[in-house]
């Protein structure tokens, strides 16, 4: 056949394939979309927790979705691999550099920060609060995307440790501005310092050894006393047969750990009392038993009590970098899992001291610590505790079209509804068919309607539908739908007409009610 010669396609052959080239609309797995409804409340969410972190004197930072893959580190702090757990793809720049979508927002700031070290103007410490979704290219599942949004707070150039009592006061705030009960949170506290006692003390003294004991312990909540034992020995199989291999550690190592693991205390002091003993004479262990004890004294200060924020030895945090205090804020009231058993809610934010991040920049230790707060799950707990209403707000008003040579009148009576403060939207469907505006008005929880024709104009009158009234009206009479009766006093009580003049004041009426 010769070039650029094609062969003709029946009407039938084309449309089959045009119809095999469509795509499938499909949502990629581990990833979601967010309605209105979500997407306010999440907003409001977002708002009340930055304005306390800017009490506290934190200032906003936006940085890009994208950084270099070295700028990240190339792998998760938990992976093992170069750009395991991330999206990653070459530049194209010409210099075939790695990029990755950031995985979160603690390694951007460290970024930023090296970048602004040397600015005389850049204040030290710097003080900044993030909010923005980041990316892990892990195996989804229940609850768990692979996108899914932060919102942070930390504090990176201070050494004291009152940055880190401050964390506690942050999140407790936060917690207590979104209407959570006190009785309903707690902010859990440890130290890492501890944990390398400990793990000196069980013999997980190589990198390897210490890393995977800590991911098991940080699992506790999760999978149990029985599934961390088998973690710490030769690892675990789970139910969908994913091996995950163990610590390695014998038994009389677990049991140096599951006895830390069953430390309980009343108090603080009690806390800090069991810890002293178990780290006996260890240099590291004993440091962090001393910041536990100055980071109590602050909390006393701040007449945090034991019931908001305890010091807990079964707190690790996984991350590799944590370098000192850990923290972990958790939902303490029951929910049903997916196999119906109850059980508490469970883990909304977490984070620590990180002082080695930095320095893969600068060559030079610089001290940070703050948290983060997994919005997506913290918006799913307030719905649960009733503080978000499904249905809260209602939607524009709508200006039907009655007569599309009008159009400039429409679009004049929306314009001066929005400059009352109005939320108002010109129909811009077929206006051929009424009943299909009032359909969409409805759709979009419309509390009025406004209709005006040819002869509503000539008489300087507009007529104002109260669909929530009429609602409430055919609730009321439900049954005589068919009757003349019902007709009418639908028309007169949840309709009427007014003077041109008068329609955002008739609109203000009816939303005052709404």
């Amino acid at each position: 056949m010769a070039r650029g010669v094609f062969p003709l396609l029946t009407e039938g052959e084309a449309m089959a394939a045009t119809k095999r080239q469509r795509p499938v609309p499909r949502l990629p797995i581990g990833f979601a979309d967010a309605p209105a409804d979500l997407v306010r409340a999440r907003r409001e969410m977002i708002n009340k927790i930055g304005q306390v972190y800017e009490q506290f004197g934190f200032e906003p930072l936006e940085t890009p979705a994208l950084e270099y893959a070295d700028c990240l580190g190339k792998f998760l702090p938990e992976a093992d691999q170069p750009t395991g757990g991330v999206f990653a793809f070459r530049d194209s720049d010409g210099l075939e550099q790695w990029l990755s979508l950031r995985y979160d927002l603690t390694a951007p700031l460290a970024r930023f920060f090296a970048e602004h070290d040397r600015d005389e103007s850049f204040p030290k410490p710097f003080r900044r609060w993030q909010v923005g979704p980041v990316w892990r290219d892990e195996r989804p599942g229940p609850g768990r995307f692979r996108e899914f949004i932060q919102c942070d707070f930390d504090t990176v150039g201070a050494a004291s440790i009152a940055a880190d009592a401050e964390v506690c006061l942050v999140l407790a705030s936060a917690f207590d501005a979104l209407g959570i009960a006190q009785g309903d949170y707690e902010i859990r506290v440890n130290n890492r310092k501890i944990l390398n006692g400990i793990l000196d003390q069980a013999g997980a003294r190589t990198d390897e050894a210490r890393l995977t004991t800590l991911r098991a312990l940080d699992k506790l909540d999760r999978l149990g006393i029985e599934g961390v034992r088998h973690l710490l020995g030769k690892g675990r199989e789970d139910e969908t047969g994913h091996f995950t291999p163990g610590a390695g550690l014998s038994p009389d190592q677990q049991a140096v750990i599951e006895g830390f693991l069953g430390t309980t205390a009343a108090t603080r002091g009690e806390a800090i009392a069991h810890f002293r003993t178990l780290v006996g004479d260890h240099k590291d262990g004993n440091e962090g038993v001393d910041e536990l004890a100055r980071i109590a004294d602050l909390l006393d200060a701040s007449d945090m009590g034991e019931n908001r924020v305890k010091f807990d030895p079964s707190l690790v945090r996984g991350l590799a970098y944590y370098t000192g205090p850990v923290f972990e804020a958790v939902l303490t009231f029951n929910v049903l899992d997916e196999t119906g058993h109850r059980r508490s809610f469970g883990s909304v934010a977490g984070g620590g001291r990180y002082d080695d991040l930095v320095m893969r920049f600068t060559g030079q230790q610089v001290p940070a610590t703050g948290a983060s707060i997994g919005v997506d799950r913290l918006l799913s707990a307030l719905r649960i505790l009733g503080r978000v209403q499904a249905e809260k707000r209602h939607g524009p008003v709508v200006v039907s079209v009655m007569d599309q040579k009008r159009l400039p009148d429409y679009q004049r009576l929306v314009n001066e509804l929005r400059a009352a403060g109005i939320v108002a939207e010109l129909y811009l469907g077929n206006p051929k068919k009424f009943g299909k505006q009032l359909e969409y008005a409805d759709a979009r929880r419309s509390p009025a309607v406004i209709i005006a024709g040819g002869d509503e104009f000539a008489r300087g009158e507009v007529a104002i539908k109260d669909l929530r009234l009429g609602a409430e009206l055919a609730a009321r009479l439900h049954g005589l739908e068919d009757t003349e009766a019902y007709q009418q006093q639908i028309k007169s009580e949840a309709q009427r007409s007014v003077a041109r003049g008068d329609v955002v004041a008739e609109v203000r009426r009816i939303l005052a009610r709404a």
